[in-house]
């Protein structure tokens, strides 16, 4: 069946039409709107621009995504749509304009959770992956571990207590000068430094799963912060790879001590810092020394796309899930 899917969670907007039927997956188009270029100016994502630029782009990529599969609405099977979680306003933009082209059209319409959708993703990669496997989902709004015992079942392990992964990435990086989002030039700024020459203290936490970033943010701005006092220049490289080290240490140790307590086979890691060149060679080390199947998304499907929407919507529908226009969405 066919699969269109919204995705409008955050700064991106996208439309996708997807086949789905077993084992065979087949992104037949994946439209993205990226909101990158406005947000810049500000350093971050502002949610009220989020919203209005969601409004601007979301019919002409639908029509884009549907002209490049060569489908027609008559030709889908269900409407998936992300509800959940992300900016309100932004959920709402993509879930409202699902709804009406769904109920318009008579075509089923399926909510997605966002984060499960970024799990999804890698069946696209892997049209042999099944559940049951560990999930790690690494990105700038959540670092967290689930057990996902069937398609649609998933239950939460352990994750970050406060800041997530992608937003330290992203704060660290802006003091230091790079461009928001910072991820990819933290990636390659850590490529060309010294991770051992700053020392940070890790995100894991003792005696559970769960970690914690907001510490070491904060250790590295004071960082910045004592050797500005002084009128000292930072080792940009130097500060990345220390954050770095830091940050993929300790989910290294989070993921394997979860590994051990669900004794699972496969470690599925997605999400945008999935695309981090550094966690994903971590994680592939720590499963190859484990014995365990590591599976990872092309980077064009770790960040927000409606093709993992679709993914995940497509097992959503087969379980009998269905809204009606009264869905609503939901930040949490």
């Amino acid at each position: 069946m066919l699969i269109l899917a919204l995705e409008s969670s955050c700064d991106e907007t996208s439309a996708a039409v997807v086949e789905m039927e077993g084992d065979s997956k087949k992104i037949l188009s994946n439209i993205v709107a990226s909101q990158i270029e406005i947000h810049r100016r500000y350093g971050g994502v502002v949610p009220e621009i989020a919203g209005r630029a969601h409004i601007e782009a979301v019919s002409g990529i639908t029509h884009e995504a549907l002209d490049t599969a060569g489908a027609s609405l008559s030709d889908i099977g269900a409407v998936a749509v992300t509800n959940a979680p992300g900016l309100i306003g932004a959920l709402l933009v993509g879930m409202n304009f699902a709804k009406s082209l769904a109920y318009s059209h008579n075509i089923p319409l399926v909510p997605v959770n966002h984060i499960k959708a970024h799990g999804a993703a890698a069946y696209l990669e892997y049209p042999d992956l099944k559940p049951p496997f560990l999930a790690l989902i690494v990105s700038g709004g959540h670092t967290c571990f689930y057990e996902v015992k069937d398609y649609t079942d998933w239950r939460y392990l352990a994750g970050t207590r406060d800041d997530a992964a992608g937003e330290a990435f992203d704060k660290v990086g802006r003091v230091i000068g790079c461009p928001y989002p910072a991820g990819a030039e933290m990636d390659k700024l850590a490529a060309a430094g010294d991770p051992s020459s700053i020392p940070l203290p890790s995100p894991a936490l003792h005696g559970t799963l769960d970690l914690s970033f907001s510490g070491l943010k904060t250790a590295c701005l004071n960082y910045i912060h004592n050797l500005d006092q002084k009128g000292m220049p930072v080792n940009r490289e130097n500060m990345a790879a220390s954050l770095t080290a830091a940050i993929c240490g300790g989910i290294y140790a989070k993921a394997s001590d979860a590994l051990d307590l669900t004794d699972a086979e496969t470690l599925v890691l997605a999400g945008g810092v999935a695309a981090n060149s550094h966690l994903r060679r971590a994680l592939a080390d720590l499963c190859e020394k484990k014995k365990v199947r590591f599976c990872v998304p092309p980077l064009s499907l770790c960040g927000d796309n409606g093709a993992m929407i679709a993914a995940q919507g497509y097992y959503e529908f087969l379980s009998g899930v269905r809204a009606g226009t009264d869905l609503n969405a939901s930040a949490n």
